[in-house]
């Protein structure tokens, strides 16, 4: 009875926090204090043992360092960059968008804080070039998804440390790969369905989109984020412009501005081949960047996404809750005894879709990995394959207009094309959730477990 009555609690932490926009972690870790004492009655030492002090790191860590890559104008000239080695095509800049969006996230960007920079820039090019706001919104997000899964980006980091902490096998230059081409498919079948043929048709005659880009990066840098921890990636909304930030935004490439990428190098570089700690090495890189540029990393801190920190780390103490009380266990054994593993294999997928639609894509990464490790280990399945299926399930469903990166779409659309774009989004949010799942299922489950 713990056990259902645990689990139920769990699941009415995603429901209230969507419905309610209550930071989800803080939400869990309320939850962890009453479950654990009143249904557990375990004291309150024993709850926070689960709290999770490396991912905390990481979260700080490579947020931080993004924030003074945003404050110092390093993000503003990776879009000038690539706007401009698009060499005025317009057929080229919603795949311009895409590679900035998959850049920016892969570096340790928040999914939502990386739509709330680019979505406004691309939304704008959409209205002034003729380009259907659906495709360029559509390439925002799948482009923020597909960075989102790198080793240090924020996803991979939940996902493979997930895996690593449980002891099963893990790939994270296979799960970036993965979850980069699904989301480069649905970006591709996007272009093609909201007229990227008819862009590749008037060719390059629009060159003055390169001089234009850096207006509009002007006019669209400097917004705060504020990640509250509700809807599918967290949620985000601009603010202010950047307190202390000095840079300029004209897309000069400065020292300041070569020393921060030879830091996010440096980081990708320590974490992928010499298996540095992700979370140290990015507070060292953010630390030495703000020793010796003070004035441009003024305010760095309080953009820092306190808001996905502590959705992490309620939902992460809340699940490590269940797995000490053997919670999870219980679950594990439920699904494996559901007789037909694959099929047991395809719920997870189809839940983590549905839920991720509707609620915290990040949150839905933290909790149902873990509730599925004990179904994982009876090696049933292959666990990196369900891994990969799960994590491509939970990420592609942003798109959806109640999850905050679609949202964010929507709002940056022209006005009279708003409600246009909000059904659009609605219809194929709703279609990838349903269809993801079960091709992810088919290409990388069925076949890795047979």
């Amino acid at each position: 009875m713990a056990n259902v009555i645990a689990l139920s609690v769990l699941v009415l932490v995603f429901v209230i926090s969507t419905v309610r926009s209550v930071n989800m972690g803080a939400l869990a870790l309320v939850a962890a204090f009453v479950v654990g004492t009143l249904v557990f009655t375990v004291d309150t030492s024993e709850i926070l043992d689960g709290f999770p002090a490396s991912l905390f790191v990481i979260l700080v860590g490579v947020t931080y360092l993004f924030a003074l890559a945003r404050n110092n104008g390093t993000v503003d000239w990776i879009i000038h960059a690539a706007v401009r080695a698009v060499r005025g095509r317009v057929a080229l800049v919603p795949w311009a968008m895409f590679a900035v969006c998959a850049a920016v996230t892969a570096m340790g960007a928040v999914s939502p804080a990386a739509v709330a920079i680019i979505a406004p820039v691309a939304m704008g090019f959409a209205t002034r070039y003729r380009i259907h706001p659906m495709l360029m919104g559509f390439m925002v997000v799948q482009g923020a998804t597909a960075g989102s899964f790198s080793p240090i980006g924020i996803f991979g980091v939940i996902t493979n440390d997930v895996m690593r902490q449980n002891g099963l096998p893990s790939s994270p230059a296979l799960l970036f790969v993965s979850t980069f081409a699904a989301a480069a498919v649905v970006a591709a079948i996007a272009y093609v369905s909201f007229g990227g043929r008819a862009l590749i048709a008037r060719g390059a005659s629009e060159r003055v989109l390169v001089s234009a880009v850096g207006n509009a990066v002007g006019n669209a840098s400097g917004g705060g984020d504020t990640i509250t921890g509700s809807g599918s990636g967290d949620s985000s909304k601009g603010g202010g412009k950047s307190s202390g930030g000095t840079a300029p935004h004209e897309g000069a490439l400065n020292l300041e501005r070569r020393l921060t990428l030879l830091g996010l190098a440096s980081l990708a570089l320590g974490a992928l081949v010499f298996d540095l700690d992700v979370g140290f090495t990015a507070l060292t890189v953010a630390v030495l960047l703000t020793l010796i540029f003070p004035a441009s990393a003024r305010g760095a801190v309080d953009k820092i996404s306190w808001g996905t920190v502590l959705l992490i780390g309620g939902i992460v103490t809340y699940v490590a809750l269940l797995q000490n009380q053997n919670t999870v266990q219980w679950l594990g054994d439920s699904v494996a005894h559901v007789g037909i593993p694959l099929l047991a294999a395809f719920l997870i997928c189809l839940i983590g879709a549905i839920v991720s639609a509707f609620a915290s894509t990040t949150g839905i990464l933290g909790a149902l990995i873990p509730l599925a490790i004990p179904f994982l280990m009876t090696g049933q399945v292959n666990a990196t394959g369900l891994v990969i299926a799960l994590a491509i399930s939970s990420s592609l469903v942003d798109c959806s207009p109640f999850s905050t990166n679609g949202a964010l779409v929507v709002a940056n659309a022209a006005p009279e094309e708003r409600d246009v774009v909000f059904g659009l989004t609605m219809r194929w949010g709703m279609t990838i959730m349903v269809v993801t799942p079960i091709l992810a299922w088919l290409l990388f489950v069925v076949p890795w477990s047979v």
